[in-house]
C-alpha cells in the first residue's frame, strides 16, 4: 500500500493507492487509519471506493456502520470516491446523500472531490 500526501488550503489528506482491497473488514479499516496518523500525520482518508469491500455497500451487513463509528471515535475522516451509478438500493442512495451532509464521511464520484471534502 502506497499513502501519497495531498494538501489543500493547509488540510492533509492521505490518498490510499493500492492494487488489492485495502478496507476488508473493521480491523483493516482502523488498521488503515492508524497507519495514515503514523505515516502521513493525518487522520483524513482519501481512498478509490474500489479498494474497498463489496459488503461495505452492502448496508445490511452493518460493515459501514461499524466501520464509520470507529472512524469518528478516533476522529478520523474519509472520503471514498468513485462511480456509485451501479447502485439501486435507495437505503445505501440515502446514506451516501445524509453521510455527504455532515463533516466525517464523503463519498464523491473523483479523487480530487475527495481530496476538496475536509477543507469544506
Amino acid at each position: 500500500m502506497e499513502i501519497r500526501v495531498a494538501e489543500k488550503n493547509d488540510i492533509r489528506c492521505a490518498v490510499i493507492i493500492d492494487s488489492d482491497k485495502v478496507i476488508k473488514d473493521a480491523r483493516s479499516a482502523l488498521d488503515l487509519l492508524m497507519s495514515v496518523k503514523y505515516e502521513a500525520d493525518t487522520k483524513n482518508i482519501v481512498i478509490d471506493k474500489r479498494l474497498v469491500c463489496d459488503d461495505f455497500f452492502i448496508l445490511s451487513t452493518g460493515l459501514a456502520g461499524e466501520i464509520l463509528q470507529k472512524y469518528v471515535n478516533y476522529g478520523g475522516r474519509i472520503a471514498v470516491y468513485g462511480d456509485y451509478s451501479r447502485y439501486t438500493s435507495k437505503p445505501l442512495k440515502d446514506f451516501i446523500y445524509e453521510s455527504n451532509k455532515g463533516k466525517d464521511v464523503f463519498f464523491v464520484s473523483s479523487e480530487e472531490k475527495a481530496v476538496d471534502m475536509p477543507t469544506r
